[in-house]
């Protein structure tokens, strides 16, 4: 059964690298993201220093160094969540202050939690305390993230290895080598060749009983987009076991806007939608074992869906669970502030405190060309402008994950390496172009930022650990829900905080969850017409097009469902209409004064 009804999501490289070791003891699900392996084996040697662990060095000589850091890193994590797990059910003979605060922690109607004061009220002896927690208590699960887009090629001796030794292929191999029983969460789009190689992998596979003891999670923005995904993993016998929905826009990190879908009406979709996702990939999935000779399991397989982005009070957090039928709401950006939970350093956990709207912005930093949001003022940003200051634009690209550019040469670069810029700078200069256009595509070469680095360097500074060929600059990946939370919390406090028995939010003017993200798609929109000003292409008008009558839609589906909800936005109601009404009259005179026609599909369903 499961304790909790919230997730903490990845969070850049190293503020959740480990995590699971903090929180995964109090039955809460966490992820491990594996882009660097450099900084796995930095906090592997650090945690077998620290619990007197024997540490033999995965070197880059070693053969398929980089899975086998990584399984050694989740193995560690494991033996060692599983052992404050075991010392945990333990403290029941001791006094049990750590079991107290496992429960203090769940929701006042946890299941679980009512079944314990009922077993504990009259008498008992320990040993059977310790034989109920044993069959009813679980530890969170140990997840790890995977960004399909990240899947550099790599070389030995000048030669190009193959394919299962890119970056992405040889991630999968070190979690699927691991001892985990837990999720991979995929993200960042669908990859076909990445999809196919968990077929080599028999713990993705589901047993007769329906265990998968490695399970499939995939990121989507859209029901559409997980449908495919599903069904095209399940034509090669995989499960999809959870569906993680992410607003666009309102998150931490790279940001994927959709055309203007907003996340009300996604989740709709999906709620109404969810038994037929079921059904369908279900029976793909029955003709894809049967072809393989794989026995079926005796019962369909379960999903679950799950949402993330931008919820930050406990009524939302309820509301996404009741009305939508979630199975769980990921909190990430707030966690940010809670060092019992992530791996933030001092000087940034300060920056993240002082955070406002102003402060935070979608930036066009990411050498992956995707939006990022990030915080302004932040020290791997100071450090870029003060290279570019010296001459000398561009980073040293010492790790080369986000080496993806074959603009120069067949061997990859990154963007925001100074080997790339400066041949870039160089064309630019060469093209003879008008002051206006170079100065933009200067900047627009100048603003790319090394964030594979900077997005694991907090957790080098805050385990006091050696940066010389890092560096100490450090990205920070939080979403705009940053700006409502400002002082550091403890572990206790934020659950607290989830389930509505505390409220951290000082701020009186934080609008709700769905607001702010229609906020954040008409500001992009206007960003896009901007662009559109000096453009003839028709494409690009028609994406703006579709755009806004998406958002149109949007904001008539949240005036119909905030005028039928009863009990729920009693005290904000007022506040979210006046909102919506202004947000449509903001788009009717953006789109009005730019003259975009209207979508061809809305058109033939008007006439």
């Amino acid at each position: 059964m499961k304790a909790h009804s919230f997730h903490i999501p990845v969070m850049g490289i190293g503020f959740t690298i480990d995590t699971p070791l903090k929180v995964s003891q109090y039955g809460i699900d966490s992820v491990i993201s594996l882009v660097d392996d450099m900084l796995l084996e930095k906090l592997r040697k650090m945690y077998c220093n620290k619990y007197d662990i024997p540490y033999e060095e995965i070197s880059f000589k070693t053969d398929d160094f980089r899975a086998k850091r990584i399984t050694a890193y989740l193995n560690l994590i494991n033996m060692l969540s599983k052992k404050q797990f075991e010392d945990l059910k333990n403290s029941s003979r001791e006094g049990g202050q750590k079991l107290k605060r496992f429960f203090n922690m769940l929701p006042n109607n946890s299941a679980i939690k009512q079944k314990f004061k009922k077993l504990t009220s009259g008498n008992f002896q320990p040993d059977q305390i310790k034989n109920w927690l044993d069959e009813n208590l679980t530890m969170g699960s140990i997840d790890v993230n995977i960004m399909t887009k990240i899947d550099k090629e790599n070389y030995k001796n000048g030669v190009k290895l193959p394919i299962e030794y890119n970056d992405a292929h040889a991630a999968i191999r070190g979690f699927a080598n691991s001892d985990l029983n837990a999720s991979v969460v995929l993200s960042a789009g669908m990859s076909p060749r990445l999809y196919s190689y968990l077929e080599n992998f028999d713990d993705f596979y589901p047993d007769e009983n329906g265990h998968i003891k490695k399970k499939i999670v995939l990121k989507v923005s859209d029901y559409k987009s997980a449908f495919i995904q599903g069904k095209f993993l399940a034509k090669k016998g995989l499960w999809v076991s959870e569906y993680r929905i992410e607003s666009g826009l309102n998150c931490g990190g790279h940001a994927f806007a959709t055309q203007g879908y907003l996340l009300g009406p996604i989740l709709a979709e999906f709620t109404n939608h969810r038994t037929n996702l079921v059904h369908q990939t279900h029976e793909i999935l029955a003709q894809a074992l049967t072809t393989k000779n794989i026995q079926l399991p005796k019962q369909e397989l379960p999903i679950k869906i799950t949402v993330q982005g931008g919820v930050g009070t406990a009524e939302e957090h309820q509301f996404l669970i009741d009305h939508y039928q979630m199975d769980s709401v990921g909190w990430g950006t707030p966690f940010l502030l809670v060092p019992e939970a992530t791996t933030v350093d001092e000087f940034t956990l300060k920056q993240l405190m002082a955070a406002r709207e102003r402060d935070l912005y979608l930036s066009n930093i990411s050498p992956l060309g995707v939006p990022f949001n990030s915080l302004k003022g932040n020290t791997k940003d100071l450090e870029k402008q003060s290279l570019i200051a010296q001459g000398i634009p561009g980073s040293k690209c010492s790790k080369k994950y986000i080496a993806l550019s074959n603009e120069f040469s067949e061997k990859t670069m990154c963007t925001a390496s100074r080997q790339y810029q400066r041949l870039k700078l160089q064309e630019l200069e060469n093209e003879g172009l008008p002051p206006d256009d170079y100065r933009e595509k200067v900047q627009k070469v100048l603003n790319k930022s090394c964030i594979c680095v900077g997005l694991g360097t907090s957790a080098l500074l805050a385990n006091k650990l050696e940066t010389k060929s890092e560096g100490n600059g450090v990205s920070i990946c939080t979403g705009p829900n940053m700006a409502y939370f400002s002082k550091s919390l403890s572990l206790k406090e934020m659950t607290d905080h989830i389930y509505g028995r505390l409220n951290v939010i000082t701020r009186k003017e934080r609008p709700h969850m769905f607001i702010k993200e229609l906020h954040i798609y008409i500001d992009y929109l206007k960003s896009k017409m901007e662009e559109l000003k000096n453009s003839t292409s028709s494409k690009q008008e028609q994406y703006a097009a579709t755009f806004a009558d998406n958002l149109k839609d949007g904001i008539s589906y949240y005036q119909k469902l905030f005028d039928e909800l009863k009990d729920w936005f009693e005290d904000s109601k007022h506040d979210i209409f006046q909102e919506l009404e202004t947000s449509k009259q903001v788009l009717h005179l953006l789109t009005h004064k730019t003259k975009i026609p209207a979508s061809p599909i809305v058109y033939a369903m008007n006439t």
